[in-house]
């Protein structure tokens, strides 16, 4: 996956399972199913028929119009200020984004399966 600003990507409860226990973290299945969803609907890469929570760390946009410092072309340090309207935020555009990159990797893996699973004669 190679989105441009994304810094971390989380399935589920994420990188909070760092700091569950084991029976914390376990979504335990009852006749009804899953009694949680810390996996994300995802358990050993496979769906497990919940819904699928991904969560991206965006970074922040650096063309802001405070000085940095910076290095010319012949990498002399210099200082620069970004001049006219800049967005502050890559959310509103990211989304659609990473939702398109979601459903390609699912229909990626589903072509692979199919490609194994129906080989070509």
């Amino acid at each position: 996956m190679s989105i441009g600003a994304v810094k971390g990507v989380e399935i589920g409860a994420g990188f909070k399972v760092a700091d569950m226990l084991g029976s914390e973290n376990n979504d335990a299945i009852t006749p009804e199913g899953f009694t949680g969803n810390n996996a994300g609907g995802i358990l050993a890469g496979i769906s497990n028929g919940n819904e699928i929570v991904i969560r991206v760390a965006v970074k922040p946009i650096p063309s802001i119009s405070k000085k940095q410092q910076s290095v010319n072309l012949k990498n002399d340090a210099v200082i620069i200020q970004v001049g006219g309207r800049h967005d502050i935020s890559a959310i509103p555009r990211i989304i659609p984004v990473c939702e398109a990159m979601v459903r390609l990797t699912l229909v990626d893996h589903l072509l692979r399966h199919m490609a194994i699973a129906f080989p070509q004669e």
